[in-house]
């Protein structure tokens, strides 16, 4: 276990391969450890490093740092303490809202941005994300398998405050609103059976500016990094191979992908 000392505060993270950094940002379920796939994958051309959030997993409970742009501040601080520069981020539901408050903050410091079954408002998360427990959560959310079981292990170290006060601080800001204009490549993927956050509506998605775009990938729900790992990764790596700068509607250039987008 690899851990940092940020401002008096253990924060746990873990690291593979090397090349241009990325950096992983788990959900409201769960810790880094579900991205151990996806990290595998990219740590053949990236380093990439997975972080738990403040309250998760094991980096330190402080309440006092539960917030969204608290936990954005963190991942700043974690990047320069480590010499990291600019950086692809990977960042599933809550996950991606620290990524967005963190463009919105540093955005020359973001080359690109894949945020994963990410509520765009309040109203899109379902009640029953925000009031049941963990185990009822997991039991709710993710497949029966035994690889889901051990990539949600630590999903029972979460401090439920976390989760209150991103939840409160979302429906208190839009922070998708905030980057849209800043022009950082952004990559909008939901799982088509997920229960627990609304994709956006057709319209909102017409509206998108032409650095964002959004696939829906099919017969996944809400941990599309488990449900369907190959599928999952095909798309990041593609998405990560990208110029600097390019549009993610490239994407829609390669077969493989037409029939999957919105």
């Amino acid at each position: 276990m690899s851990a940092i000392i940020l401002d008096g505060s253990i924060v746990h993270y873990e690291a593979l391969g090397r090349g241009r950094p990325i950096v992983f940002l788990h959900g409201w379920v769960g810790s880094w450890r579900y991205w151990i796939n996806a990290m595998q994958i990219a740590s053949t051309s990236f380093r990439a490093y997975a972080i738990d959030l403040f309250g998760f997993g094991d980096t330190t409970r402080d309440p006092m740092r539960y917030s969204i742009d608290h936990q954005a501040n963190m991942i700043n601080h974690f990047l320069e303490e480590m010499g990291i520069g600019k950086v692809a981020l990977v960042g599933h539901d809550l996950g991606a809202l620290v990524g967005f408050s963190f463009v919105k903050q540093w955005p020359k410091s973001v080359d690109r941005i894949m945020a994963v079954n990410c509520p765009l408002e309040y109203g899109a998360i379902h009640n029953r994300l925000q009031t049941a427990s963990m185990t009822e959560l997991v039991e709710w959310l993710a497949a029966r398998t035994p690889e889901s079981a051990s990539a949600l292990s630590d999903a029972s170290k979460t401090d439920p405050k976390a989760v209150s006060a991103s939840m409160a601080g979302l429906e208190a800001n839009t922070y998708f609103a905030d980057i849209r204009n800043l022009g950082v490549p952004s990559l909008l993927v939901y799982g088509s059976n997920d229960p627990a956050i609304d994709m956006p509506s057709q319209e909102k998605i017409d509206a998108l500016p032409n650095h964002m775009h959004t696939i829906n990938l099919e017969n996944t729900g809400h941990f599309p990094m488990i449900d369907n790992p190959n599928q999952f990764n095909r798309l990041m790596t593609d998405f990560l191979a990208l110029d600097s700068g390019v549009s993610p509607r490239e994407l829609q250039m390669k077969e493989e992908w037409k029939r999957r987008v919105r």
